[in-house]
C-alpha cells in the first residue's frame, strides 16, 4: 500500500522506517505507526490499513489515514517520540522493548495502564502522548475465542514479567482468576511485577514459580500465557517444560510467527494450543478504536493480517 504525500513523494505504508526516515520524511494526513525493536516481521500495518481502508469507504474523515512500522532501538526511543508527535502521528502502537520504558516519557496514562505500569497503544495530545494498555483486552478475547477459556475463575501460568507480561497479569486479576502463578528469568523484573500486583484487589491469589520447577498440585484445568520473547527466533528453546503440566492445561503464546518451540512441544504431548495472532488483532483493533472514535471490525484486519501471514482463511 502507497500514500500519496505530494506529486513528488509517496510513502510505502509496507515499508520499515527508522529513525533517520522520521527526521527527513514528510508524513501527511492523519498518519499512525507501530514502533518496535525489531519490528521486520510485524503484520500490524498490513491489519490496520486494512481496517482504515473499510472506514474510509463509509467515512471520508478516514480517507487520509495511514499505518506506518518503525524500528526504533531503546536508546533512540527517547529522541523519537518527540518527533512523532512533531509530525502529527495521531497515535502509536508499541511492542518489544519500550512499553515499560514509555512511561516515563509520555502526559497522561489509563488507570489500566498505570496499573500494569506499561503502555502499548498512545494517543497525541497538545504537548504529547497519553498512554493505553490494550494487551489485556487482546489477551482475553483471544483466550475466549481459541481456546474456549474465561480468565473468570481460571488458574493462570504466566511466563514472563515484561510489558506485555504486565498488561496480562493485570488483566488476570482484574478478570477474578482463581490463581496466578507469575514465572521469569530475572528474579527482579519479576519482584516488581509482583508489587504490582500486590497492591490491585486480588492480588493475594498471585504467587511466583520458577521456571524450571511448575508449582504443586495443579489443577486438572488451567492454561500457560507465554509473554516471554522466548520464540521470536526459529531456534529459541521452549521457556519451561510443558510435559510436567496436566493434560487437561492448554497453552497460549503471545508470539504469533513463527510457530513456536513451546507450541510445537504442547501439540506433541496433546495439549490444546493457540498463538498470538487473535490477541495481536484484538489489542489492535481496540486501539483503533481509541483512536478512530469508531466501531473497528476485527475480522477484517483478522484477514489481512492472515493474507500477509501466508495463512489459510480463517473461520469462526
Amino acid at each position: 500500500m502507497f500514500v500519496c504525500i505530494d506529486q513528488t513523494n509517496v510513502v510505502d505504508t509496507e515499508k520499515t522506517y527508522t529513525l533517520k526516515d522520521l527526521e527527513t520524511a514528510e508524513f501527511s494526513g492523519t498518519p499512525l505507526a507501530v514502533i518496535g525493536h525489531p519490528i521486520e516481521h510485524s503484520v500490524s500495518p498490513a491489519m490496520h490499513n486494512a481496517a482504515l481502508a473499510q472506514l474510509s469507504s463509509n467515512d471520508p474523515r478516514f480517507k487520509d489515514w495511514a499505518y506506518y512500522r518503525f524500528d526504533i532501538a531503546p536508546e533512540e526511543f527517547a529522541q523519537a517520540l518527540p518527533l512523532f508527535h512533531q509530525h502529527h502521528f495521531l497515535g502509536l502502537n508499541l511492542t518489544i522493548p519500550h512499553k515499560v520504558q514509555a512511561m516515563d516519557l509520555i502526559q497522561g496514562v489509563s488507570p489500566d495502564a498505570k496499573t500494569a505500569g506499561a503502555v502499548n497503544t498512545l494517543v497525541r495530545g497538545a504537548v504529547g502522548y497519553d498512554g493505553f494498555n490494550t494487551d489485556g483486552y487482546g489477551l482475553s478475547r483471544a483466550l475466549e475465542l481459541d481456546l474456549g477459556v474465561s480468565l473468570k475463575g481460571a488458574t493462570v501460568m504466566l511466563l514472563g514479567s515484561g510489558g506485555a507480561a504486565r498488561g496480562a497479569a493485570v488483566q488476570c486479576v482484574l478478570a477474578g482468576c482463581a490463581q496466578l502463578y507469575v514465572g521469569n528469568r530475572t528474579p527482579s523484573r519479576l519482584q516488581e511485577l509482583m508489587e504490582v500486583l500486590a497492591g490491585m484487589h486480588g492480588g493475594e491469589r498471585a504467587q511466583t514459580f520458577a521456571l524450571s520447577q511448575l508449582p504443586q498440585a495443579l489443577p486438572e484445568r488451567g492454561v500457560v500465557v507465554n509473554a516471554t520473547s522466548l520464540g521470536l527466533r526459529a531456534g529459541d528453546a521452549a521457556p519451561m517444560d510443558v510435559s510436567q503440566l496436566p493434560p487437561g492445561w492448554k497453552v497460549y503464546d503471545m508470539i504469533y510467527n513463527p510457530m513456536t518451540t513451546l507450541l510445537k512441544d504442547s501439540q506433541a504431548h496433546g495439549l490444546s494450543i493457540a498463538n498470538g495472532l487473535s490477541m495481536l488483532v484484538h489489542q489492535g483493533a481496540r486501539a483503533l478504536e481509541i483512536w478512530s472514535e469508531a466501531p473497528v471490525d476485527a475480522a477484517a484486519m483478522m484477514t489481512a493480517a492472515r493474507d500477509a501471514l501466508n495463512l489459510p482463511p480463517h473461520y469462526d
